[in-house]
C-alpha cells in the first residue's frame, strides 16, 4: 500500500500516494482506526492529492474513517481533491459527511485546531 502515515502532534496524517485498490482502501481504514486510538489523536487529515478517482467505495470508506475516528475522539478533514474528482462526486452525489474538506495541509490544521479547541474542556 502507498500510504505514507506520520503524527504530528494530536493529529495523524495519511498521504496516499497513487490510486488504491479496494483491499488497500479497506487495510487504509482499519490501520487509520487504529492509529486514531494508539496515538490519542485528537484530529485525522487525508490526503487524497495523488487520487485520480474517488469512487462510492473509496467515499463509503473515507466516510468509515471519519465516523470511526469520530466515534474515538478525532475529528477527521480530508485535503487535496482534485476539481475532476469534485466535480464526479457532485455529479454523483457522493456524500462524505461527516468529512470536512479543506484545500490544503495547512487549511486542515488550522481546522482541527479550531475544532479541538472548541471541543476541550478548557475551551468553556
Amino acid at each position: 500500500m502507498s500510504v505514507a502515515i506520520l503524527h504530528q502532534g494530536e493529529y495523524v496524517i495519511a498521504s496516499i500516494q497513487s490510486d488504491l485498490s479496494d483491499r488497500e482502501v479497506v487495510a487504509l481504514r482499519d490501520d487509520l482506526t487504529r492509529r486514531v486510538g494508539d496515538h490519542r489523536a485528537r484530529g485525522l487529515i487525508v490526503d487524497v492529492a495523488a487520487m485520480d478517482v474517488i469512487d462510492s467505495f473509496v467515499a463509503r470508506a473515507l466516510r468509515s474513517i471519519a465516523e470511526t475516528a469520530l466515534m474515538r475522539g478525532a475529528e477527521t478533514v480530508i485535503v487535496g481533491i482534485q476539481p475532476d474528482v469534485a466535480i464526479a462526486m457532485v455529479q454523483f452525489r457522493l456524500n462524505l459527511e461527516p468529512l470536512r474538506a479543506a484545500l490544503d495541509l495547512d487549511d486542515a490544521v488550522r481546522i482541527l485546531d479550531r475544532l479541538v479547541k472548541r471541543g476541550s474542556p478548557d475551551a468553556r
